[in-house]
């Protein structure tokens, strides 16, 4: 499969390693919160992968105050 090169604030999902960049939060962090929240809606499994969905998991840091 060829690399399309989309930019990442136009991806559907972003891997753990896209989404820290994107949302400036480091990957263990991030892990941690998929951890504690591995049924939440903006969690799209692929096998063991854990994608983001990129639009809900911007809703959710909405939300917060604090992670």
């Amino acid at each position: 499969m060829s690399d399309y090169n989309i930019p990442l604030w136009e991806k559907y999902t972003l891997s753990i390693k896209e989404a820290a960049v994107y949302f400036n939060i480091g990957m263990n962090k991030l892990r941690k919160i998929i951890d504690e929240n591995k049924s939440a809606d903006w969690v799209l499994w692929n096998n063991s992968k854990a994608l983001i969905k990129r639009k809900k998991f911007e809703s959710l840091i909405d939300t917060i105050n604090c992670i």
